[in-house]
């Protein structure tokens, strides 16, 4: 049933009382679990929670990062907050404002100059053939090319109440933003009826050289573990990982999270549940060719980090950890198996088109949410701010 809007009101809440609600959800976003508050040690956190009278009605973590030289902040909701969305689009329930009302007049009170969050909406999707059918066509760029397989209308009609309640979109190039990523990769674990799909119906969605890297894996002998634990449980496995994670970072170009991260987020989130993160660990003679990390929060499973070794690619230890996971989530309960950021690219020239084209293999779809959003609550402090996030680019 939708949550009734009238004399919402919202006040701080204990970490305890924000995971019970959570647990209380099918799903949500780790990044609104109180853990994650932990993780991001440079950021103020706190929790805070919606009342329809003293029933809790909905949650959220609240991250402040300061202005240089001004004890203001940016308040800053990560795929959040957990409200009822859907409710908020249903006639006769009240509307996104009567929620999203008493969160800003607490952010103000608290210092914040501005407010940005993530709806965790969907708007659009597009199926694995429209993307692969796409990025043979010369003349299509970009998925907004392709017609949708599906228009949300609840993300539809989130986005139009942001627009009227002054929110500011701040979708960047390609999909992804300063924070999390627009769009998404989601391999469906249950059918149209929502009953669990079966290990072979997902191999057989997936294509061709998806399930002979994952039988050859298997012939050739790679074996994945998956461990759970705290960091200091999981010293000698997290480190193996963190050097993989290097090289990986070293041969594809970007900037490696330190060790003393993934520690931060290991303790966090298993002390908050034992089987949030698990540590998944792909050996072929005794080397490690692939290590990934993996998140769930009741249906939702997250394939959040991935490394591999340069050598031995030919066991396809990447596939080999994949299926892992996918597996893993299945038998865990899990309704999605979601691998994350993509941009909306389908130029076949474009570098970032192969990253597409390795999550399409799964037979999944390409999801677009409705992004993230601004709103300024001082619109001098906000423009500083602004500007200062552009300098440093």
């Amino acid at each position: 049933m939708p949550t009734e809007t009238t004399d919402l009101t919202l006040r701080l809440i204990s970490p305890g009382q924000h995971l019970g609600f959570l647990r209380t959800q099918r799903s949500a976003s780790f990044l609104q679990t109180p853990a994650w508050g932990r993780v991001k040690a440079e950021w103020r956190h706190e929790s805070v929670g919606w009342f329809h009278g003293e029933r809790l009605v909905g949650a959220a973590l609240v991250l402040y990062r300061q202005l240089p030289k001004v004890k203001r902040y940016l308040a800053y909701l990560p795929e959040g907050p957990v409200i009822d969305w859907d409710g908020c689009c249903q006639e006769g329930t009240g509307t996104l404002g009567a929620w999203l009302a008493p969160l800003t007049a607490h952010l103000r009170q608290s210092g914040a100059f501005g407010v940005r969050m993530g709806p965790p909406v969907v708007t659009r999707r597009w199926s694995a053939a429209q993307i692969k059918d796409g990025i043979a066509d010369p003349a299509v760029r970009r998925l907004d090319d392709v017609a949708p397989l599906e228009r949300n209308q609840t993300g539809a009609c989130i986005v139009s109440q942001l627009h009227e309640l002054g929110w500011r979109p701040q979708a960047v190039e390609g999909g992804f933003a300063a924070g999390q990523p627009q769009y998404n990769f989601h391999l469906p674990l249950v059918d149209a009826d929502g009953k669990p799909r079966s290990e072979a119906d997902l191999l057989a969605g997936m294509n061709q050289q998806w399930r002979r890297n994952i039988k050859k894996a298997d012939k050739s002998g790679v074996e994945v573990t998956a461990v759970t634990g705290s960091a200091q449980e999981l010293a000698e496995d997290l480190a193996a990982f963190h050097d993989l994670y290097v090289h990986t970072a070293a041969r594809d170009h970007f900037t490696p999270r330190p060790l003393a991260y993934f520690q931060t987020m290991f303790d966090a989130l298993s002390a908050e549940e034992p089987d949030r993160i698990v540590l998944h660990l792909a050996r072929h003679e005794g080397d490690l060719v692939a290590a990934t990390i993996s998140i769930r929060v009741g249906a939702h499973a997250w394939y959040s980090y991935g490394a591999s070794s340069t050598e031995k690619r030919e066991v396809r230890g990447s596939n080999a950890v994949q299926w892992a996971m996918i597996r893993g989530a299945l038998a865990a309960g899990a309704e999605v198996y979601d691998m994350r950021g993509i941009t909306d690219t389908l130029d076949g020239d474009d570098p970032h088109v192969g990253l597409v084209q390795f999550k399409v293999g799964t037979g999944g779809q390409a999801v677009e949410y409705a992004g993230e959003w601004d709103l300024p609550l001082n619109r001098v402090l906000y423009k500083a701010f602004d500007v200062y996030m552009s300098r440093r680019g």
